[in-house]
């Protein structure tokens, strides 16, 4: 239900239970350890980011500079080493899935969350790591993603996601939402808020994201809508105004 399309950093408010629903959502940690930061950095690519977060990566990688992510597959390695040999095996040059959108540079695919269960699992550990909000939840069956990932002559590689429920009771058509750091502020985050209400068109539903939103979330959602008002109403503005018909003396 959130984006982390912006540079600031969500309130840490801890709610008494953890939610109810099944997906990543509701504000705050569960536990005080989780509130602590526990890498220091991953690199994807030629993007090497900085955590905001806690992720509950295997122990073993906690105390090393960087963990290395393939960009493609995303699974996390020790070392630039490991990386270069998992590359040599890895045949993904882009996210599993079926290809549902594409124009220019960028695609979007989808990917159920049953049938690519350990890339949604290690998408979900990514998100992790800049989403405070998110309670990480492993069983992914219930979910679809959609990875967006701008094309180059050596893949195509993602650039941020959303996911969503399956079968949403509320018409919820967003559970979580991220554009990754090193390629915010270049209109990604409100191009998959966009594309999470095409979907829903598609689907003959009115579509809403899914609530409490973060501060991020807020942020993103507010802004998208101010443009799509502003947008509208410049719309209306610029079409002629309808003839009268001339009024005639009886």
């Amino acid at each position: 239900d959130t984006t982390a399309t912006s540079g600031s950093t969500p309130t840490n408010n801890v709610p008494l239970c953890p939610p109810s629903t099944g997906s990543l959502s509701q504000p705050g940690s569960y536990d005080g350890l989780t509130r602590i930061k526990n890498i220091q950095q991953i690199e994807m690519g030629k993007a090497r980011m900085v955590p905001w977060y806690f992720s509950p990566y295997p122990q073993e990688l906690c105390h090393l500079p960087v963990i290395y992510i393939c960009e493609f597959c995303l699974k996390y390695l020790k070392s630039k080493n490991c990386l270069a040999r998992h590359r040599m095996k890895c045949k993904l040059f882009h996210p599993p899935g079926n290809e549902i959108y594409r124009k220019q540079n960028i695609s979007v695919f989808e990917i159920d969350g049953r049938k690519n269960k350990s890339y949604a699992q290690n998408l979900c550990l990514i998100a992790k790591l800049f989403l405070d909000h998110k309670t990480l939840y492993y069983d992914t069956d219930p979910f679809l993603f959609y990875v967006m990932t701008e094309f180059d002559q050596h893949g195509l590689h993602m650039v941020g996601y959303f996911s969503k429920e399956k079968e949403s009771s509320e018409d919820y058509n967003v559970a979580c939402i991220l554009t990754l750091p090193c390629h915010q502020k270049k209109g990604y985050g409100r191009l998959l808020i966009e594309f999470s209400y095409l979907l829903s068109q598609v689907e003959g539903k009115l579509g809403s994201p899914e609530k409490p939103l973060s501060d991020l979330g807020l942020l993103s959602y507010r802004s998208y809508w101010s443009n799509a008002v502003l947008e509208g109403l410049i719309q209306f503005m610029d079409e002629p105004a309808p003839e009268k018909p001339p009024r005639t003396l009886r």
